[in-house]
């Protein structure tokens, strides 16, 4: 599993639970995680309408029950949802909720740190973003995390570490310090960052020898969608793609319709349900239907990316390769609740254009390769420029 301190979720992060996604008043009344999001901010105030498990009633009503008895309405509404079953609902303050969309704006407060954890439970650091306090401080690819601001973290989900990176339990602000303790090889040391407000990088494009251009996105963030249509229309003509999910952890799912834009002609992408009503995504015409496109993915693509894969594998339009995706194919929609928090409860389920359900099954890729899964893809795509 791996993770970044770019979305987190304090509340869901307690119970183990992957990143939300948004969904939005484009679409349907409120919006959703796990699903679709309008491309600009979305209300919290927006209200959904019972769920068909029934309990968005008995969120509402625990929480307006623990108000009137003095008690924390959030901490009742999280109760209920507990009970409910409802395995991605959450609840969020205020703050954390707006926390949230910021991030899916395309920012976050943080130290530009990605990581990961191995078999045997340390914390290593994947990726450094340029520019970042962790990269100005002189942390690597590789190095080992092993405490932060004096709390260990071997072990630990990487979701709870990025929480502390964040410093999410106290509202930290760009500004604040954050203290880490590193080791690389046999040296061990201690730095203390400074936070600070730093963009995603959700898609980057790089090129391999022969003129493949990877497209890699990170995360479906405002702009992505268009982002990667930029970077088809500027790749070599004829030459083959690579688009890399692999940890793409989902999004704003109208960010990943627009990136099957790029690739389709229009047509279907997905269809879904919000509380039994069907409603369906369109790719928009003149999408590029001939360059040989791969798609990677592995256990940490997630809702829309998955969304996104299923759409280009159910319609021919890409060889999947990698291994099993996590599995989110449900939809969530906010309500306020009293107090001022956030409930986000399922209301429903997506599904790829020829129908299969993706919730608890993920997508199965056409070639199945874990390690070496980028040199796979090239050599798909050599054999499919050759056809």
């Amino acid at each position: 599993m791996s993770g970044r301190d770019l979305f987190c979720e304090p509340r869901r992060i307690r119970r183990g639970a992957a990143l939300t996604l948004l969904f939005a008043s484009v679409l349907v009344t409120g919006a959703a995680t796990g699903s679709f999001s309008d491309p600009g901010r979305k209300s919290p105030s927006s209200a959904a309408r019972p769920t068909p498990m029934g309990h968005h009633e008995d969120v509402t009503e625990a929480a307006a029950e623990a108000m009137a008895d003095g008690k924390s309405p959030m901490e009742a509404a999280e109760r209920a949802v507990s009970r409910s079953g409802d395995r991605w609902g959450a609840v969020y303050s205020q703050g954390e909720y707006e926390e949230f969309q910021e991030a899916l704006d395309g920012q976050y407060t943080g130290v530009g740190l990605w990581a990961r954890r191995e078999r045997d439970g340390r914390i290593e650091v994947t990726r450094v973003q340029s520019g970042s306090p962790a990269a100005a401080a002189g942390i690597r690819k590789g190095d080992r995390l092993r405490s932060v601001d004096g709390e260990k973290v071997d072990g630990r989900p990487v979701t709870e570490v990025v929480s502390l990176l964040r410093g999410d339990a106290d509202d930290a602000a760009a500004g604040t310090e954050v203290a880490l303790g590193l080791e690389r090889g046999t040296r061990a040391w201690s730095r203390t960052l400074r936070r600070a407000k730093l963009s995603t990088d959700s898609v980057t494009v790089h090129k391999l020898a022969g003129g493949v251009t990877v497209i890699k996105v990170a995360a479906f963030t405002k702009g992505s969608g268009d982002l990667v249509r930029t970077a088809v229309a500027q790749a070599p003509r004829r030459a083959g793609i690579v688009l890399d999910l692999r940890g793409n952890s989902g999004g704003l799912v109208t960010e990943a319709v627009t990136a099957a834009s790029a690739f389709l002609d229009g047509g279907l992408v997905a269809t879904y349900d919000v509380n039994g009503e069907q409603r369906a995504l369109h790719a928009d015409p003149g999408g590029d239907t001939a360059r040989p496109l791969v798609a990677l993915v592995d256990g940490g693509t997630m809702s829309a990316a998955e969304l996104l894969t299923g759409a280009l594998q159910d319609r021919g339009r890409a060889v999947v390769v990698g291994s099993r995706t996590f599995g989110k194919g449900s939809v969530q929609m906010p309500s306020r609740l009293p107090g001022g928090s956030v409930a986000e409860l399922t209301v429903g389920h997506y599904r790829t254009p020829s129908g299969r359900s993706v919730d608890d099954r993920g997508i199965t890729p056409d070639l199945e390769a874990d390690d070496g899964s980028l040199q796979r893809a090239e050599t798909v795509l050599s054999g499919l420029g050759d056809e």
